[in-house]
């Protein structure tokens, strides 16, 4: 493949959807055949052009998400096992994926396999897409000879994953919708019935109440105040975007989070449970301890949970029994360490491990469950008590005047 060329080509699979995408050849007939080889009908071929590729992978085209990197390793790992060839295997994943920018993505791990790199290599060349802990299975994998059985627990542990992200999502998402449109409906009274309660307010003369006075100052003042929250929360989005993934910011989100009543212990829960699930799938597939704690600490997604995974695998470099280390880590629970120390003496870890994970795993969805029942009622009542704060606030003064009238009277 030394004197191969990029070729652009249009097609339709078997199912009759148009695809689109790149193919590396030493000439335009290759080309063709390359693509009939990934179950395309090729209506045209040419050859790449950097503009062409360039828009191809602008930023309006479709994100990369876990759960379709999840798919494509799994559909790979069964062709694998089938007894594909992994350039056979990668060639189908290219002709049948409908995100333009993931099939950019394997299409370029498919050259470097037809170029002589391992698979591995190749995942590890795109951080951004591939997670750390798929790169080092696979690489377990092929040093073993078992790849389908890597590449499966991998997607294995992004299911886990994503089903955990899902279910914070889920008890997460009723009351951010709840707490949006209580703000929508503060701005909407102060900006449309505040001033009209404001003039009525001036023809009736008087002193207003504290919190009358308060609301027609903020409402006076949205001119401004409308356009500063809005280029704030714009600000805020990208400033997060920029330096949320440093680890001062991490940490004092971690630290602010674990501090709020309920949620705190759910997310600690959920932590925990990616932790367990994450060592316990590397050791399986033989990746050392340390190196399977390094993994560890890049995906643990908590802050505390980072911190301490650094201080066990130091503990372990100089010889320290794992279960001691995880005791002496006060974000672990109880049920972690036991089962640590029994998977150390019974040389079973990654076994203990993945029952703890299952464990917390149904704890966690649990937990979710009794938030989102729990909280539902809370909101409701912290949205009727701003509301109905503000519509007595606006008739106080109405009050007043018929109580001044029934005393003239």
């Amino acid at each position: 493949m030394s004197n191969a060329q990029a070729f652009d080509y249009v097609g339709r699979d078997t199912t009759g959807k148009r695809r689109r995408g790149t193919v590396d050849a030493p000439s335009k007939a290759a080309a063709m055949v390359r693509v009939r080889e990934m179950g395309i009908t090729p209506e045209k071929v040419s050859e790449s052009s950097i503009l062409t590729r360039e828009l191809e992978f602008s930023f309006l085209q479709k994100k990369i998400g876990l759960r379709e990197v999840s798919l494509a390793i799994r559909q790979l790992s069964t062709m694998i096992d089938a007894g594909l060839t992994l350039v056979r295997g990668l060639s189908i994943i290219v002709g049948q994926l409908e995100n333009a920018r993931l099939r950019d993505v394997f299409t370029t791990v498919l050259r470097d396999i037809e170029r002589g790199s391992p698979l591995s290599d190749a995942f590890a060349k795109r951080p951004d897409v591939f997670p750390p802990l798929l790169v080092h299975l696979v690489r377990a994998g092929e040093a073993g000879g078992f790849l389908a059985e890597s590449l499966n627990s991998a997607a294995d542990a992004f299911d886990s994953d994503l089903e955990i992200r899902d279910t914070v999502k889920a008890a997460l998402t009723y009351p951010v919708i709840v707490l949006c449109v209580a703000v929508l409906a503060v701005i909407a009274m102060l900006i449309f019935i505040v001033p009209v309660f404001q003039k009525m307010f001036d023809d009736l003369g008087g002193e207003l109440p504290l919190p009358t006075q308060i609301l027609v100052v903020l409402s006076q003042n949205m001119v401004w105040l409308g356009p500063l929250l809005v280029v704030l929360a714009v600000g805020g989005t990208f400033w997060f975007r920029r330096y949320g993934h440093t680890d001062a910011v991490r940490q004092a989100i971690d630290t602010a989070r674990s501090k709020i009543p309920v949620l705190g212990p759910f997310f600690r829960k959920a932590a925990i449970a990616r932790f367990t699930r994450t060592l316990s799938t590397t050791l399986s597939a033989g990746v050392p301890i340390l190196q399977a704690l390094a993994i560890v600490k890049q995906t643990a997604g908590s802050a505390s949970v980072e911190d301490a995974v650094g201080r066990i695998a130091e503990g372990v470099r100089r010889g320290r029994s794992l279960a001691a280390l995880v005791v002496a880590e006060p974000i672990f629970p109880p049920l972690v360490s036991q089962m640590v120390a029994v998977g150390e003496d019974t040389g079973a870890l990654d076994a203990m491990l993945k029952r703890v994970a299952d464990f917390t795993d149904r704890e966690v969805k649990q937990t979710a469950q009794r938030l989102t029942a729990m909280i539902e009622p809370v909101m409701v009542v912290i949205v009727g008590i701003i509301v109905g704060g503000m519509i007595l606030s606006l008739y106080l003064p109405i009050f007043g005047v018929f109580d001044q009238i029934q005393q003239t009277g």
